[in-house]
C-alpha cells in the first residue's frame, strides 16, 4: 500500500468526486486532478454537476469494465504529479516506482487510458503489454490493440503470430475466435499470410543483391586478372596462358574462388569451337556476356590508360552507336552500386569515427533501456 501513500494523502483532503466501479466501489477522488489528466473525465464531472441541483455538492462518475483494482492503479498514475514531467524530460515512459504497477495491469490500463484520453500512459501500457506478450495471450492483446489503436501492440501481436503459430493455435484464444469470431480469425490468418509473402519478397531481394554483388566482384577479378598477366588487344581473344598462373589475384577467399571460376571460363572461351557455330556455346555467351559488362560498368579512361580486359573497347564503342535495352541498363546500374558499396564496406574506419560510433551505440543502447 506505500505506492498508493500519495493517492491517500489527497484523498485526506476535500475530495469533490466519487469513483464507482463495476464491483459497486466507491472511490473519493478530486475533479481538479482528473480533469487536468483526462479530457474526457472533465466533460464527464462537467455533466454530471449540471444534472445535480447543488454544483458544488459530490458528483458520482462510473468508471465501468475492469476491476477495481485496475480503477485504482489508473487513479493513482493520474495523481503522480511528475509522471507527466518524467515523460517529458526522459526516455522513460512512467514514474520511476510506477512500472511494477503498469505491468501488473497493463491490459486494463491500456483500455482505460484510451477511452478517457490519458496519451503517456497508453503509450506506457502498451509497452508494457508488447514486453510481456505470450503465445497463449497474442489473439486477446490482438483485439485489444485492434480496439484501442495500439499500432505497436498490434504488430508485436502479428509477429509472434508469425514466428509460433503452433502455440497460437493451441491457445484458448484462437479456439474462441474460431467459434465466435470468424472476422478476427480471417484477419490473423491474412496477418500470416501477408508475413509469408514479406519473408519470401526479402529473400528475393537478398538473392537479388548476392547476385549483383558476385558479379561486382566478377568485375573487379577481372581488372586484376588482366593487370597482372598484361591483358591483351581488344582483337585478342583470352587464351589459356593470359588468363594468368592460379594465385594472381590478391584478396580473400571469395575473391580467389571468383578468379578460378573465370580462368576456367575463359580457358574454356578460348578453345572452344563452338562459339562460331549457329546457337553458339552457352558458356562463350556468358564470358561474352562478362565482357559486355565490364565494359558497361569499367571506369578507366581510355585516354589516361587503356583497360587491359579484351573487348572493352569493342563493347564500349559499341554502346556508343547502339543504345541498350531497359532491362540490361538497370543491371549495370544494380551492379554499379553494388561495387560501390562493397567498396564502402571495404574501407578502412578511421579510429576518430570508430570512437564516435561506439559512443553512439551505447547512448542509444541506454536510452533504449
Amino acid at each position: 500500500m506505500a505506492l498508493y501513500a500519495g493517492l491517500d494523502a489527497l484523498r485526506a483532503s476535500a475530495a469533490d468526486v466519487r469513483i464507482v466501479t463495476s464491483d459497486g466501489q466507491t472511490i473519493a477522488a478530486h475533479s481538479y486532478v482528473l480533469a487536468l489528466a483526462s479530457p474526457v473525465l472533465e466533460r464527464m464531472i462537467d455533466r454530471a454537476r449540471c444534472r445535480g441541483w447543488d454544483a458544488a455538492a459530490d458528483c458520482t462518475v462510473a468508471v465501468l469494465g475492469v476491476p477495481s483494482d485496475a480503477v485504482l492503479a489508473f487513479l493513482h498514475l493520474l495523481y503522480s504529479s511528475d509522471a507527466a514531467v518524467v515523460l517529458a524530460r526522459s526516455c522513460r515512459l512512467v514514474a520511476p516506482g510506477t512500472e511494477e504497477l503498469v505491468a501488473a495491469h497493463g491490459p486494463q490500463l491500456l483500455a482505460l487510458a484510451h477511452v478517457y484520453r490519458v496519451g503517456w500512459l497508453k503509450r506506457a501500457a502498451e509497452a508494457a503489454v508488447s514486453a510481456r506478450l505470450t503465445a497463449d495471450r497474442a489473439v486477446d492483446m490482438l483485439k485489444l490493440a485492434r480496439l484501442c489503436d495500439a499500432p505497436r501492440l498490434y504488430t508485436r501481436c502479428a509477429r509472434l503470430a508469425a514466428k509460433d503459430f503452433a502455440a497460437i493455435e493451441a491457445s484458448d484464444g484462437w479456439r474462441f475466435a474460431r467459434r465466435h469470431d470468424p472476422a478476427l480469425e480471417l484477419e490473423l490468418l491474412q496477418l500470416l499470410e501477408d508475413a509469408d509473402s514479406r519473408r519470401a519478397r526479402w529473400a528475393r531481394a537478398r538473392a537479388s543483391q548476392e547476385a549483383y554483388r558476385q558479379l561486382g566482384q566478377a568485375m573487379g577479378s577481372l581488372d586484376r586478372i588482366f593487370a597482372a598477366t598484361g591483358g591483351g588487344t581488344d582483337d585478342d581473344a583470352p587464351s589459356p596462358s593470359s588468363a594468368g598462373p592460379a594465385g594472381t589475384c590478391a584478396g580473400d577467399g571469395d575473391d580467389d574462388a571468383t578468379c578460378q571460376g573465370l580462368r576456367l571460363l575463359m580457358r574454356h572461351f578460348a578453345t572452344c569451337a563452338r562459339k562460331v557455330a549457329p546457337g553458339g556455346c552457352a558458356r562463350c555467351k556468358r564470358m561474352l556476356q562478362l565482357f559486355r559488362l565490364h565494359a558497361s560498368v569499367c571506369d578507366r579512361p581510355e585516354q589516361d590508360q587503356p583497360c587491359r580486359v579484351p573487348l572493352c573497347s569493342h563493347f564500349t564503342a559499341k554502346m556508343q552507336t547502339e543504345k541498350a535495352d531497359k532491362t540490361w541498363r538497370l543491371l549495370v546500374k544494380k551492379v554499379t552500386m553494388a561495387r560501390a558499396m562493397a567498396g564502402f564496406a571495404d574501407r578502412q574506419v578511421p579510429e576518430v569515427v570508430a570512437m564516435s560510433w561506439a559512443r553512439y551505440s551505447t547512448s542509444s543502447k541506454w536510452a533504449r533501456n
